[in-house]
């Protein structure tokens, strides 16, 4: 009997100790003005904020909750009010933007590309035009062998198999990037598929996410995808040079995909990197975006939450920047980040701005 009550008075002991340690952990996350943030979209730029949003949590003891599930998605959370932040590669047009009811800011974070990869023998690196690549995804192009690649190709052994084409599934931008440079450089492409972050595929396998069509194409023999670049990396994949506005085939690069953007931006950045007359350029860039209402009190949001997540996109923007080279994102470029800064202090809790 004694020694059961000498258990019981042991379990009281570890059971106060875990409770006032608890107290403590919380009273000193008040301190530091800890809150979760929540955040959904694009799966393209996922690698960088997993990181950034980690080291945030680290100094600054913030939780980054954000759920990958494509730009389409990113924009309907965010405009259901389900979420602190949306992220999209595809900036939101205007009858998106009209339908929000309230004014959305677009915060640049990075750049990144869309590649064209593939599954053939050898790997080899191949050269495409955006009319060939059009072709390819009306279902045109069936072969390997046909003479629109192997003529761009001389020298390169192609193999005599079925072309199996593999696209994404979900609402994405990295979709409407890929489309987006399509209906730029292909007539036929405008007029039966256009652009879009979900699009009425006339052939291929869905696959979800970019880490859904990337493992389609390694799992399927002669397959041709479309991945952002950070994934044909991690992956090892292969990446197709493509032809661009100034005639040359561009490798997709950080430098590639930077100098992309060497362009003039629009005060609100929502522009279009597509096929820019940057003759170094690679044609199939994008920056991607967070976006938030520019006005934070809706949804009962009080004043101390709106205040994190500006103070967050700050740090991103300038501190967090260094962790998206050695992820293969490119950093933004000057332009850019001054034109986020002047977003960033534009957004306002009861008409009155955030950051001072």
């Amino acid at each position: 009997m004694k020694k059961i009550s000498l258990i019981i008075i042991a379990l009281m002991i570890v059971l106060t100790l875990q409770t006032n340690s608890q107290n403590i952990k919380a009273l000193k996350e008040k301190a530091m003005g800890t809150s979760e943030i929540l955040g959904a979209g694009a799966t393209f730029p996922f690698p960088f904020y997993s990181k950034v949003f980690d080291e945030y949590n680290k100094i600054k003891g913030v939780k980054v909750n954000y759920q990958a599930i494509g730009s389409g998605g990113g924009i309907k959370q965010l405009t259901s009010k389900t979420v602190d932040f949306g992220a999209t590669d595809a900036f939101m047009d205007g009858k998106e933007l009209n339908e929000a009811g309230k004014p959305i800011v677009h915060i640049p974070t990075c750049l990144g590309a869309v590649v064209v990869t593939y599954n053939i023998p050898g790997n080899p690196k191949l050269k495409l035009t955006g009319d060939v690549v059009s072709a390819i995804f009306l279902g045109q192009i069936t072969s390997w062998t046909d003479k629109r690649i192997t003529s761009l190709n001389k020298g390169v052994k192609l193999p005599n198999q079925k072309i199996v084409v593999i696209h994404r599934s979900d609402g994405s931008g990295t979709t409407f990037i890929f489309s987006d440079y399509l209906t730029k450089v292909s007539k036929e492409w405008e007029s039966k598929v256009g652009r879009g972050k979900s699009l009425d595929w006339p052939v291929g396998l869905g696959g979800k996410g970019n880490q859904g069509v990337a493992g389609l194409v390694q799992q399927t023999p002669g397959s041709i995808g479309y991945v952002e670049l950070v994934y044909s990396k991690s992956n090892n994949m292969p990446a197709a040079l493509i032809k661009n506005s100034s005639g040359n085939y561009i490798e997709p690069t950080m430098n590639s995909v930077s100098l992309s953007a060497n362009i003039d931006l629009p005060t609100d950045t929502r522009v279009s990197l597509t096929n820019s007359n940057s003759a170094q350029g690679y044609p199939m860039s994008s920056f991607t975006w967070l976006i938030l209402y520019k006005e934070l009190n809706y949804n009962n949001r009080d004043y101390k939450h709106a205040k994190v997540l500006v103070d967050l996109i700050w740090w991103l923007v300038h501190n967090g920047e260094k962790y998206a080279q050695p992820l293969n994102y490119s950093p933004l470029p000057q332009q850019a980040l001054k034109k986020a800064e002047t977003i960033l202090k534009s957004v306002t809790y009861n008409g009155k701005p955030i950051l001072k």
